[in-house]
């Protein structure tokens, strides 16, 4: 890692410090779509909670369908220069929201958003375990994931401040949102280095051409399917809160985001001291963790539908997804070192099994909502972390191993 490399320190502490600033500018900038665009779908153009979830997942599945590939770009022309155009992208996604008004818009905009995310995902990572210490990989994507989400839930209880001080005007929130989407892609132009070649070669070559699989000697499965039932589970209601909220719990759009405020002291606390656990104490018990705070979040936003339930629900659920996301960074950063020549590659494969169940995840839960109610999509999601609880103690000797 850069941070192991003699007179890298400087650089690669700067380069991260502009890596977590990245985070949390874009997601604050998201977090005020991510509140909106829900509301905006469903009250302002008319779609059903199936249409709804399924437009979460539309970027999703342009995020995998092009992820593969795009690692492979990475490895190929540099991973800050693709990195940065990702950047740029979602600048414009913000920018069309604001102009968009049908729906057949707003679906074209998300799957360039997906787009956008094939791009940003496999190099991020690689980028933060570049420029991490390798025996603080954990902490060091930990201190991104909680950059991540605190910014995203000051961004989604910002986006229903704007809502309210605009009359429910749209076009000037999404306006808002790509204004603050500006800022991280200057601070990476400027500071962000890109990392160092692979120090020695190794074969990449398949009768004469560079493959764009990752090295067959990753066994790349069980982590893909462990992303897979995270993600999944997840994000069945992530997408889905702001109308849980407004239309199961009778919240209005001010306590709906004060509920994403009081939550991100919650998200600043739990991603440094998981990432310290999973680096210094144990592992696996990290990684038990996001199942376990699924569960409970399910348990709360169906047998206490109010104020403090939401509040207690999502804040326990975004404790475990802060946890999680420092343990599985440094899984993926431990394995896509194997062979910095192809780090951009493995990554993308690795956060394959994680996308998947992001796309599906909207899809299954408005489905369910839809169809059976609230309580049947909520019992699903039960049943899906128990499932990926067991499976994670399953593989987690094997990941240690």
């Amino acid at each position: 890692m850069a941070g192991d490399r003699p007179g890298s320190d400087n650089e690669s502490t700067g380069s991260l410090y502009a890596i977590l600033a990245e985070g949390f500018l874009s997601r604050l900038s998201f977090g005020i779509i991510g509140f909106t665009l829900p509301l905006f779908a469903y009250r302002k153009l008319g779609l059903s909670l199936t249409e709804t979830g399924f437009l979460f997942s539309i970027n999703l599945i342009a995020e995998q369908l092009f992820k593969p590939v795009m690692g492979w770009v990475a490895d190929r022309v540099g991973v800050k220069r693709v990195f940065t155009t990702a950047i740029a992208f979602r600048s414009l996604v913000a920018l069309l929201f604001a102009f968009s008004a049908t729906p057949f818009q707003v679906f074209a905009i998300k799957f360039l958003h997906g787009f956008s995310e094939s791009l940003r995902d496999p190099t991020v990572s690689v980028l933060i375990a570049e420029n991490a210490r390798k025996k603080s990989l954990a902490q060091a994507f930990g201190w991104y994931t909680t950059a991540k989400m605190s910014a995203g839930s000051v961004g989604k209880a910002l986006g229903g401040i704007l809502l309210a001080v605009f009359a429910e005007n749209y076009s000037i929130v999404f306006f808002v949102a790509f204004v603050l989407s500006i800022l991280p892609l200057l601070v990476v132009a400027r500071y962000v280095r890109e990392p160092p070649k692979a120090d020695h070669q190794i074969d990449a070559k398949v009768d004469g051409k560079e493959s764009i699989e990752p090295t067959a000697d990753v066994k790349l499965l069980p982590v893909v399917i462990l992303g897979f039932l995270i993600a999944g589970t997840a994000q069945m209601i992530a997408s889905l809160f702001p109308l849980l909220a407004m239309e199961y719990a009778g919240l209005n759009v001010s306590q709906t985001s004060a509920i994403y405020g009081i939550s991100v002291f919650a998200i600043v606390i739990s991603g440094p001291v998981f990432g310290w656990i999973s680096d210094n104490v144990s592992r696996r018990f990290v990684m038990t963790v996001r199942g376990i705070a699924n569960t409970i979040s399910s348990v709360l936003f169906f047998f206490f539908p109010g104020f403090a339930g939401m509040t207690i629900g999502l804040t326990v659920d975004s404790m475990g997804k802060a946890a999680f996301r420092p343990a599985w960074g440094a899984i993926m950063a431990q394995l896509a070192g194997q062979d910095r020549q192809r780090r951009a590659r493995t990554m993308s494969y690795l956060s394959l099994g994680e996308g998947l169940g992001e796309t599906l995840g909207p899809l299954i839960g408005g489905f369910i909502w839809n169809t059976w109610g609230v309580g049947a999509m909520l019992a699903v999601r039960v049943v899906m972390a128990l499932i990926g609880e067991v499976y994670a103690l399953s593989i987690s000797r094997e990941l240690k191993s």
